[in-house]
């Protein structure tokens, strides 16, 4: 069983081996610190995202590797925006996506997913199914990191449904560390969308002061 899932790493650098253990971990408890809904789901995410960019790179993951960018990108807009706040309260709590934001997440999903299929397509490296579902899941966690920043629940429900994919994509690729990752992204994400729920449903009910 174990030379199943791990027999591709025989042929990898130690040095590879090494730093996606240490991405997967800092992964994990950003994931961790997202459910929570504490600040450090940003540093952590920083450290993940940099690492698998320079793995992803060196993998000719480009798909991968972007929506690894716009994380590493998209946690420094998200730590300051998570910090602003009004007099002594957070000026932007968690919430549900409102009618303008899901015309935005339709249309970065749409742009994010064009743009990856046109860098696919000038490098000519539609040769496997692994970049067709790559652009479809680029498209997901672009959206997932976008409604996270601003701190909406429902950035929770893409996240699922990226992690699943990922899951069975990360294994056929032979990376099989950042598949389990996935499994764990998983089942986090699912505990860290009831939370988020139940945390914007209280403050809704909540009398205005």
């Amino acid at each position: 069983m174990i030379e199943y899932f791990f027999a591709q790493y025989r042929s990898y650098p130690t040095l590879d081996i090494i730093l996606e253990i240490v991405a997967v971990i800092f992964g994990l408890l950003s994931v961790w610190y997202a459910k929570k809904d504490d600040i450090l789901v940003f540093p952590t995410g920083l450290v993940s995202t940099s690492i698998f960019v320079y793995l992803l790179w060196k993998w000719v993951l480009w798909g991968d590797m972007m929506i690894n960018g716009y994380y590493f990108v998209m946690s420094i807009y998200g730590w300051y925006h998570w910090t602003r706040k009004k007099g002594d309260s957070v000026a932007f709590p968690i919430s549900k996506i409102s009618s303008s934001e899901k015309r935005i997440a339709i249309i970065l999903f749409i742009f994010t997913v064009a743009f990856v299929v046109s860098v696919y397509h000038y490098f000519d490296k539609f040769t496997t199914w692994f970049a067709y579902v790559d652009t479809f899941i680029t498209g997901i966690f672009f959206v997932g990191m976008w409604l996270m920043a601003k701190r909406k629940v429902e950035n929770w429900i893409f996240w699922i449904i990226g992690d699943l994919i990922s899951i069975p994509l990360y294994f056929a690729k032979g990376y099989t560390f950042t598949s389990f990752q996935y499994i764990v992204f998983t089942v986090v994400a699912i505990f860290g969308y009831l939370e988020w729920k139940k945390i914007s449903d209280s403050s809704a009910v909540e009398p205005q002061k």
